[in-house]
């Protein structure tokens, strides 16, 4: 249910770049209303509990002796879910700040 989520937010987020490229967008996203707000706030507790599936796939993967380049992998996994969750957190706080 969260990589499902996680797949929709990676969608949404294309369209609207595709979007912006032809002079529209899709104005919720980054607007700074009641919706807007609801929405960043689903982002970042989705990427919240993506953390909780790379803390469990690290803890798994050496549970079950995978191999050392598997490592990378979880180590890669967790770095881009906490880049992504702080730009999302910033992101929220900047529609909050500017409300």
């Amino acid at each position: 249910m969260i990589f499902s989520a996680t797949f929709g937010i990676m969608i949404l987020y294309l369209v609207s770049i595709v979007m912006s490229f032809f002079g529209s967008g899709i104005g919720f996203i980054h607007s700074n209303g009641v919706f807007g707000i609801g929405f960043s706030l689903f982002v970042v507790c989705i990427a919240a509990l993506n953390l909780v599936l790379d803390f469990d796939f690290i803890e798994q993967g050496s549970e079950n002796g995978l191999p050392k380049f598997m490592e990378w992998y979880g180590a890669f996994s967790l770095m881009v879910t906490l880049v992504w969750l702080y730009l999302e957190i910033l992101r929220l706080l900047a529609k909050l700040r500017s409300r």
